[in-house]
């Protein structure tokens, strides 16, 4: 856009701020497309890019009165676009390694089922014996006793995050002991550990 169209901008701006759909429609279809096909490169789809243009202009709308203050238009626009497209790709991918885990875990599950179960958890047996004190009573009435983070810190007087930082270290702890004593794949021992 020119920096003659500028002023008329303003105005439209101030025009979509104060509620006229008319005035909104034509900041639509003045920026849709070239907005669609800079997100289509940020997404590499075109369901996506549809998607977060149309998220855009309506988080616009819905906050419209704010436009008052926009020195920029296409910046405040591409900017919330941008921004939208990341977290779209983020929840994307984040969903794609929850189904992969998930089919890992049932593969996992299904060759678990074949190792000798007395060694593997006569191993697990040491890896816990190894953990200093207060880290084996936390993962034993986590796991063992199925009690969660604030019933085990109310028990063993700490505090939540105390709790939840010793299972995590133990858990650590545990899987890198029993990946190092044992022929195993690691997803087995981890489906195993969780389970």
């Amino acid at each position: 856009m020119s920096n003659l169209a500028l002023p008329c901008e303003k105005e439209l701006l101030l025009q979509v701020a104060s509620g006229d759909e008319h005035a909104f429609s034509e900041l639509f279809n003045t920026y849709h497309q070239h907005l669609g096909t800079h997100i289509y490169r940020i997404t590499d789809s075109v369901e996506l890019a549809e998607e977060v243009v149309q998220d855009a202009f309506l988080k616009i709308w819905l906050n419209r009165k704010a436009l008052t203050s926009v020195k920029n238009f296409k910046a405040y626009l591409f900017v919330i676009s941008k921004n939208h497209a990341l977290n779209c790709l983020r929840k994307l991918a984040k969903e794609r390694i929850a189904q992969k885990s998930i089919e890992d875990n049932e593969v996992a599950l299904e060759t678990a089922n074949i190792i000798d179960n007395n060694d593997y958890y006569n191993l697990l047996d040491k890896a816990i014996d190894h953990l200093p004190p207060q880290q084996q009573k936390v993962y034993l009435l986590s796991r063992h006793d199925r009690l969660k983070y604030d019933e085990i810190a109310n028990k063993m007087g700490l505090s939540r995050e105390t709790v939840k930082k010793y299972l995590q270290v133990a858990t650590l702890s545990i899987t890198n002991f029993l990946q190092s004593n044992s022929n195993v794949m690691p997803l087995i021992l981890l489906s195993i550990l969780f389970f």
